[in-house]
C-alpha cells in the first residue's frame, strides 16, 4: 500500500493538476468512481494508473472487476496519500493517471458530422465540461475547444463531464477562424448562440435546425465578439420569457444542442 503523501510519486499524481505538468507529460488526472469507471470501460487503455482506497475497492466492486477485466492493476493507498493527489477538497476514493488523447480537427471534419459543438474562449472549467456532458446526452458527433478555451484537461472540465469526453470526439488548439473554415468545408452551417440573434423559435420552425449545423459558443461574461460573429452563418438566441437577467451558458448550450438534436431526428 502506497502510504507516504510526501512520496516522489505521489507528488508527481499531484501535480496533475497543474497545467505545466500536464502540458510536459501528456497526462491527465481523473478522479471519482464515475470517470474511472467510464475511462476502463470506453477507453482502458488510456488509464496509466489507478489508485484506491480499500474501502472504496470494497464499495465498488464493479469497477473493481472492470479493472480487471481491463488488465488494469489497481494500487491501494491510504486516504491521506488519495487527499494528497486529488484536486477536490473530498476525494471519492478513486485516482487514476491517463494519456491525453485530443482528436484531430480534421478528422472531425471530414466524417461528414451533423452537430459539433464549438466553444472559443469558454473560460469556466465547470461551464466547459457541462457542455461536453450535454453534448453527449444530444448525441453530438464532436466538441471541439479552440485555443482560447480552457484546458480540456483542466481536472474541473474533467471532473464536470462526469466522464463524457471518453465517449466523443474533442479536439483542442485551433483557432476559430480555422475551425469554421473547415466545418463550411464539410458542408455544415454555423450558428453562433448570441443574444443579439433572431429568436430561436423562428429558427426552429423555419426549418434551420434540422441541417447539419455547427454551434458556436462564447466567452461567459463578454459573449462573442463582432469579429467571432462576422464568421458565423446566423446568430440565435435562446429567449428569455422571465426575469432572469441571462443565461447560464452551459445552459444555454444545452438548449441549442438538443433544439438541433430533436430537429434533426424529427
Amino acid at each position: 500500500m502506497l502510504d507516504n503523501p510526501r512520496s516522489p510519486r505521489v507528488r508527481a499524481v499531484a501535480k496533475l493538476a497543474k497545467r505545466g505538468a500536464r502540458s510536459e507529460t501528456g497526462l491527465f488526472l481523473l478522479e471519482g468512481p464515475q470517470a474511472v469507471a467510464e475511462a476502463l470501460t470506453f477507453r482502458p487503455e488510456l488509464v496509466v494508473e489507478l489508485y484506491a482506497t480499500p474501502t472504496a475497492l470494497e464499495r465498488y466492486t464493479d469497477i473493481a472487476q472492470t479493472a480487471v477485466d481491463a488488465g488494469v492493476d489497481v494500487e491501494f493507498v491510504t486516504e491521506q496519500v488519495l487527499e494528497t493527489m486529488s484536486d477536490t477538497v473530498t476525494p471519492q476514493g478513486f485516482v487514476a493517471v491517463c494519456h491525453q488523447f485530443p482528436t484531430s480537427i480534421r478528422d472531425i471534419f471530414s466524417g461528414e458530422p451533423r452537430l459539433v459543438a464549438i466553444l472559443e474562449e469558454v473560460r469556466d472549467p465547470g461551464n466547459a465540461g457541462t457542455i461536453i456532458r450535454a453534448a453527449d446526452s444530444a448525441g453530438v458527433d464532436a466538441v471541439v475547444l479552440t485555443g482560447r478555451t480552457v484546458d480540456l484537461y483542466n481536472p474541473k472540465v474533467v471532473r464536470s463531464s462526469t466522464g463524457s469526453i471518453f465517449h466523443l470526439p474533442i479536439a483542442v488548439g485551433a483557432t476559430l477562424s480555422d475551425v469554421i473554415d473547415r466545418a463550411h468545408g464539410a458542408g455544415m452551417q454555423v450558428l453562433a448562440a448570441d443574444i443579439k440573434g433572431e429568436d430561436m423559435l423562428i429558427a426552429r420552425n423555419g426549418g434551420q435546425l434540422a441541417k447539419p449545423t455547427a454551434w458556436l459558443f462564447g466567452n461567459e461574461a463578454r459573449g462573442l465578439t463582432d469579429e467571432d460573429l462576422a464568421l458565423a452563418d446566423h446568430a440565435v438566441a435562446v429567449p428569455i420569457y422571465g426575469n432572469a437577467e441571462s443565461m447560464n451558458l452551459a445552459t444555454a448550450a444545452s438548449v441549442c444542442l438538443y433544439e438541433s438534436a430533436f430537429a434533426q431526428r424529427s
